[in-house]
C-alpha cells in the first residue's frame, strides 16, 4: 500500500529465533513459518488502510534500532520479542523512548510454560501482550492496536 494511502503505519518487529518458525518446535510455535504469518497481517493491514512494515533479527541492538527508526514513521508497533521478553530492559527503555503505543505479542501462552518465561520486562510499557492464540495472536495484536489508533 502506498503510505500517502495507508491510515496507519504499523511496525511489526519479531526477535530471536522467529526467523526459524515453522521448523522450531512446532508443537509449542505451530507450523506457519514468519512469512506466511506477514502474509496473512499484511492482507489483514490492507483491509483496514494499514501499512505493515515488518522486521525480524536475532540480536538485540538491531531491534533497539529498528525501535528507532520507526518513531520517523510509525503510528503503533506489534512486537515479539522472543526471549528477550524476559531479559531485555533495552528493548523496553526503546519502546518507552520513542513513545509508540505497542502491543506485545507471543505464540505460545508463556504463563504455561517455564517459570522464566512468565515474567515480562515488555508488557508493562506496552498497551496489552496477547499471547497463546498461536499466529492469530498477531491478527489479534493487529485488530488491538488499530483500535487503539481509532
Amino acid at each position: 500500500m502506498n503510505l500517502s494511502r495507508a491510515k496507519y503505519r504499523i511496525l511489526v518487529l519479531n526477535g530471536p529465533n522467529l526467523n526459524l518458525l515453522g521448523v522450531r518446535e512446532p508443537s509449542v510455535y505451530g507450523n506457519m513459518t514468519l512469512t506466511q504469518i506477514n502474509q496473512v497481517l499484511l492482507e489483514e493491514g490492507l483491509k483496514n488502510s494499514a501499512e505493515l512494515r515488518f522486521s525480524q533479527s536475532n540480536h538485540e541492538g538491531v531491534l533497539i534500532d529498528t525501535l528507532h527508526e520507526a518513531q520517523t514513521w510509525a503510528h503503533g508497533i506489534i512486537i515479539n520479542p522472543g526471549g528477550y521478553t524476559h531479559t531485555s530492559i533495552s528493548i523496553r527503555d526503546a519502546i518507552v523512548a520513542i513513545g509508540l503505543p505497542t502491543v506485545e505479542v507471543h505464540l505460545s501462552n508463556i504463563y504455561t510454560r517455564e517459570s522464566f518465561r512468565h515474567q515480562s520486562l515488555i508488557a508493562p510499557v506496552c498497551l496489552g501482550q496477547i499471547c497463546g492464540f498461536g499466529w492469530r495472536s498477531y491478527w489479534l495484536a493487529l485488530h488491538a492496536i488499530l483500535g487503539h489508533l481509532e
